[in-house]
């Protein structure tokens, strides 16, 4: 008797595989054109392409010299520091003040709630072309064109409003009687915020964080229309390799950068968990 509900119709198992094959499809046409770049980036030759020796799995048809290359290439080297100083600035000027207008959304005392929050997210929404062309107008007013300080400012503006969107959701879920009962023990509101509401709202604080740092570390239009020579980050020096000298090595840089943001959404998904489990 147990055997036989355990059992499900026929009908349902056909759904439920219908179900998995057409995520699986999906899944396949959204990954596979990024996952192929892996392979590639380990051709023994300067090709875009699989040769024959690949094909066959030939091991003299797989090399690490694109690697190699990379990694003793002053240009690449530059790049990737730039990359991490604009990044990890851009992220730290984001996610202070993506908190601080997420904290003063949370607030159902403030006016113009949905206006506000409209005009902190419109960088999401706007080409980005419109926007890197707005900025450098603007910047170049103030001579923070082709300079670190400019596309820092740039790419926290851009990546504010991840910080925002993240710690928004993360506070409708905040019970606010924990603030007030903190005030009513003499908590001032910087304690209130310190010992109350960044331990909880930690997990969105960090994941807005991580998105701000992402969209900085990814972009390449601002860095076009602001940057110069000496402000190249990762993908500005992938366009100039494509434009100047197609090589494999734009392929193993692409592979790191692929690593890098899988790494990104498992830490963002176990922060998510973390947060759901609070």
């Amino acid at each position: 008797m147990a055997l036989h509900l355990s059992k499900r119709p026929l009908s349902d198992r056909l759904i439920r595989g219908s179900h998995v094959a057409f995520c699986v499809l999906v899944f396949t046409f959204l990954v596979a054109p990024v996952l192929v770049v892996i392979p590639l980036s380990f051709n023994a030759e300067p090709y875009f392409t699989f040769t024959e020796g690949m094909l066959r799995l030939d091991p003299d048809a797989w090399s690490l010299r694109w690697y190699q290359n990379v990694t003793g290439d002053d240009r690449w080297l530059r790049a990737l520091t730039n990359s991490l100083l604009i990044g990890s600035a851009a992220t730290l000027i984001a996610t202070s003040l993506g908190t601080l207008a997420a904290l003063g959304l949370a607030n159902p005392a403030m006016p113009a709630r949905g206006l506000i929050m409209g005009l902190l997210i419109s960088p999401m929404v706007t080409p980005i072309i419109i926007s890197a062309a707005g900025m450098t107008f603007f910047y170049s007013k103030l001579g923070l064109t082709q300079t670190h300080l400019g596309l820092i400012l740039a790419h926290a503006a851009l990546g504010t409003p991840f910080v925002v969107i993240t710690v928004t959701a993360t506070l409708s879920a905040f019970d606010q009687n924990l603030a007030r009962a903190a005030t009513s023990l003499g908590a001032g509101p910087l304690v209130v915020f310190r010992r109350v509401q960044l331990p909880l709202i930690a997990p969105g604080v960090i994941s807005g964080a991580l998105f701000a740092f992402a969209t900085s570390f990814e972009e390449v239009v601002t860095v076009l229309f602001m940057g110069g020579l000496d402000q190249r980050t990762i993908p500005r020096q992938m366009w100039a390799g494509i434009r100047e000298q197609i090589s494999p090595e734009i392929l193993a840089v692409a592979t790191f950068m692929i690593v890098f943001a899988m790494l990104l959404l498992l830490v963002v998904n176990w922060l998510r968990n973390r947060g759901t489990v609070r």
